[in-house]
């Protein structure tokens, strides 16, 4: 029998081996998935194939970036369909074909910016663009900030800085943007989602949520947005109730409209998960949910020994 999560209009049916992989072949991390206007769904991944692209059935049709992305982090597919790809290990944001032809990078590959000197980057970790076509980079890891660059990459501003107050940042892990030009960071271990203008400014914040990971928001008008909660990561905490690893759907005012998953923590079994870092949607309203299940191990499990192999990718069909 199919697992079924969520209740009323969000429903959703739990896809097992989605993903038909050439044979030998596997998936790490999948710190990222990617979903194009024909739904093809890109799958950004720490493995041997860093990009492994699918059609919306689970069939194989291309792969590239072999040797080129060390720690592949975000993905997102620009409104001509070119890709932005985001690799915290190479301090770079490469814009490529949907073949892999790099047409434009951004950030020195393989040398980082100094330490939380708010000049990009020091290990960047995803993109958004807003209407009016500009290129948001959150900046990350060795940072705390989002840089603002023109379509031919000319950067505009920065802004942010390590703290938890508004416009302050604790891992700066994700963005997104909607038709209004509204700004969505991810703001992980503050465990908030901060809103902003397309000039920095700060707007509102969204609570309720434990490490927001992953956000994806459909273009249109109020659309909701899809939000991978990484759930506990410290040994006190690590099998308390309600925390996740979960993916919530909220209203574009931050209102809570579904929650799946993460009532009683992470796990193997169908419907649970170990760690959402990367959301897609699909024009049929189809999640596509990449898990950093390798890296969160110890975090979700402490000592437990790991199985030799872990699910980083999973399909939740809309019902």
């Amino acid at each position: 029998m199919s697992v079924i999560l969520g209740s009323g209009e969000h429903r959703y049916r739990v896809v097992e081996d989605w993903a038909k992989l050439p044979e030998g072949w596997e998936f790490r991390d999948v710190a990222a998935v990617a979903v194009d206007s024909k739904d093809q769904v890109y799958v950004f991944n720490r493995g041997e194939h860093p990009m492994i692209v699918f059609d919306r059935d689970g069939n194989f049709l291309r792969s590239w970036g072999e040797g080129e992305y060390p720690r592949a982090h975000g993905v997102h597919v620009g409104p001509d369909e070119t890709l932005y790809l985001t690799d915290d290990g190479n301090h770079t944001v490469r814009r490529c074909t949907p073949e892999g032809k790099v047409l434009m990078t951004l950030g020195t590959p393989g040398t980082p910016a100094p330490f939380m000197s708010g000049e990009p980057f020091h290990r960047c970790t995803h993109t958004a663009i807003s209407p009016d076509g500009h290129l948001f980079v959150t900046d990350g890891y060795g940072n705390a900030c989002v840089h603002k660059y023109t379509p031919d990459g000319r950067l505009v501003k920065s802004w942010g800085e390590s703290g938890s107050g508004p416009g302050q940042f604790n891992i700066v892990h994700n963005i997104t943007a909607d038709d209004d030009g509204w700004i969505y960071v991810a703001d992980r271990e503050n465990h908030r989602v901060q809103v902003f203008d397309t000039e920095g400014r700060y707007e509102a914040q969204w609570n309720n949520l434990h490490r927001p990971c992953g956000l994806y928001m459909p273009r249109g008008s109020c659309p909701h947005c899809f939000i991978g909660e990484l759930g506990p990561g410290m040994a006190v905490n690590r099998h308390h109730p309600n925390l996740g690893p979960r993916l919530s759907i909220v209203t574009n005012e931050g209102e809570l409209v579904a929650r799946l998953g993460g009532e009683d923590g992470a796990g193997l079994e169908p419907g649970k998960f170990l760690a959402p870092h990367g959301v897609a949607v699909d024009s049929r309203g189809d999640i596509y949910v990449g898990e950093v299940a390798y890296t969160n191990w110890p975090a979700s499990f402490g000592d437990e020994p790991r199985p030799g192999w872990l699910r980083t990718l999973q399909k939740l069909e809309k019902v």
